[in-house]
């Protein structure tokens, strides 16, 4: 797979902004991914990338490992490996009585947990399905 497809809200690509501005990192791209945990398999990781938090050897080794592509204007980071977790992910961002925060709606997603902050996937099982009984 060498395309993803992600959908930003508006409130997503202004919140990604605000970060960049109140970080003072305007030129930097926005990291998503995934890290294994929570309260089922997997959860969200967010944050704002720049080419000075890495040595020029550690870059090209990013580079190749990370699918960067553009939504209005919002420079994206994706590790390759998430890409299959990932794809037709909508990230919105609101704002409630507990705070703001982004929110996430992922098709991939078979279950999440109660706060909504971690999930799982189906797991692919048409690598067994056709094998012959031993």
């Amino acid at each position: 797979m060498n395309s993803i497809a992600i959908e930003l809200s508006k409130a997503a690509i202004s919140e990604i902004k605000r970060m960049q501005k109140v970080r003072d990192l305007a030129e930097s791209k926005f990291r998503l991914g995934l890290a294994t945990g929570g309260c089922k398999d997997f959860y969200y990781t967010i944050d704002l990338a720049t080419a000075n938090e890495a040595s020029p050897i550690a870059a090209t080794a990013s580079d190749m490992r990370d699918l960067a592509y553009e939504i209005d204007g919002i420079s994206i980071l994706i590790d390759r490996q998430h890409l299959a977790h990932l794809d037709r992910l909508k990230l919105d961002y609101s704002e409630d009585l507990m705070g703001g925060g982004f929110r996430f709606q992922n098709p991939q997603a078979v279950s999440m947990c109660e706060c909504g902050n971690s999930f799982s996937v189906a797991e692919n099982t048409n690598e067994t399905r056709w094998q012959l009984p031993t």
